[in-house]
């Protein structure tokens, strides 16, 4: 059962998620992905979002870009932790959608990631750090992920450090 939303404004944001699919699945955590948009399909986003927790959602990525408002719109139907995740699809290259994510008024938070592929990499690792709070076997795996990490850059150090 799926414990991780990841929603999409649009599928020309997906190319910019993948990371996220990939460290989620790295992980082994499943998740489920939807496209739903704050401003063309706002109905879909509120039915997605208030039935999540009833289907077993414990975190939702949503990674949008321009005006970025799906995060803000998606954590204003759910008290589920809301991961933005800033897609640098238009013409300011993601500082729209990063700031517009960043600037949540108080009250209604989004944690915020940065622009494109690290930003959605970095949301799916910190929906593990989460789920790492309840699941043993999560917690595990996320460990198991920081060190292949840091022996990635050990060995680059060895290679390079003078």
């Amino acid at each position: 059962m799926p414990k991780v939303g990841i929603i999409v404004g649009s599928d020309s944001d997906l190319g910019s998620m993948e990371d996220a699919f990939k460290a989620l699945e790295e992980l082994e955590i499943e998740y489920e992905l939807r496209v739903a948009s704050a401003h063309r399909t706002p109905g879909r986003v509120k039915s997605y979002v208030e039935s999540a927790e009833k289907r077993g959602i414990e975190v939702i990525i949503a990674g949008a870009g321009w005006a970025a408002h799906l995060p803000g719109v998606v954590a204003s139907y759910t008290t589920l932790p809301v991961v933005g995740v800033p897609v640098d699809s238009s013409p300011l290259n993601g500082l729209d959608a990063l700031l517009a994510i960043v600037q949540m008024p108080p009250g209604i938070p989004v944690a915020s990631m940065a622009i494109g592929k690290g930003g959605a990499r970095n949301a799916a690792l910190y929906a593990g750090a989460i789920l790492a709070l309840k699941y043993p076997e999560v917690n595990k795996r996320v460990k198991e992920a920081r060190k292949r990490l840091a022996r990635k850059v050990e060995s680059a150090a060895k290679k390079h450090d003078r």
